[in-house]
């Protein structure tokens, strides 16, 4: 099942169609701005003696910008142990396209999929439709919301479950002069015939320019399940700290 969540990210890689030009112009010009923003981080913590822990995180995020497109993938994962006994164990990954309609608004599908070994959540998919709309869209800072429906696939203990769901998520980001940034996102979705079932997943960050190409970035994500497994407890919060490099 830790496959299937990389497999359902090349379902939301698509190519790039057409680019918007005059319909006169016969030349293509081309310049040195990438069509794919990437960046790939790493954060690792080891301590030996009266306490030996091990951490390690690792993220891949990259996405691209058009006109009317706009596509979004990122992949990440987490292991730890504490005495030897594993006390942390995350697979994750997320894929978004967005269509503009117009400047602002837009439709978008989303696809998620998750594994915490941990949590005793064997997967959770998330497929989700929907629309958008940017409230704020400038240079350096955008405010989107979104909403719509959404299904969830998942094995929870030994428990299989599929529903409707609703999805009203936001995201903020600012960018700063000198190469730095702050971002935060978060987002609900209750399950529709049981809305006391529901998961909310929140996350803030800020990134600081080492060099050019190395990035600081400190994170802190908080995962809220409101009936988890048997056992298990209802919010998963971790604070992450790397370096990233940008690509």
């Amino acid at each position: 099942m830790i496959r299937s969540i990389f497999a359902i990210l090349i379902l939301a890689i698509m190519a790039v169609s057409g680019r918007a030009g005059d319909t006169n112009q016969t030349t293509v010009i081309s310049t040195n701005k990438p069509a794919w923003e990437s960046s790939f981080a790493a954060g690792f913590s080891l301590t030996r003696g009266n306490s030996d822990t091990l951490l390690t995180t690792v993220a891949f995020k990259t996405h691209t910008k058009t006109l009317t497109h706009e596509f979004m993938l990122g992949a990440d994962g987490s292991y730890g142990e504490s005495d030897s006994v594993k006390n942390n164990e995350t697979l994750h990954g997320v894929g978004q396209y967005n269509h503009l309609f117009s400047e602002r608004f837009y439709g978008f599908f989303n696809l998620e999929g998750l594994h915490d070994g941990i949590a005793d959540l064997q997967y959770r998919f998330t497929l989700s439709p929907g629309a958008g709309y940017y409230f704020l869209k400038t240079t350096n800072t955008s405010l989107a919301g979104e909403a719509g429906p959404g299904m969830i696939f998942q094995r929870l203990g030994d428990v299989d479950t599929t529903y409707a769901t609703l999805r009203l998520a936001e995201r903020f980001e600012h960018k700063l002069n000198n190469g730095a940034r702050v971002w935060e996102k978060a987002e609900i979705l209750p399950q529709v015939d049981k809305l006391q079932n529901y998961l909310v997943n929140a996350e803030i960050g800020a990134e600081a320019a080492l060099t050019k190409t190395f990035n600081l970035r400190v994170t802190l994500q908080d995962n809220f399940v409101n009936q988890p497994a048997p056992g298990r407890k209802d919010n998963d919060v971790k604070l992450i700290s790397g370096v990233v490099f940008k690509f």
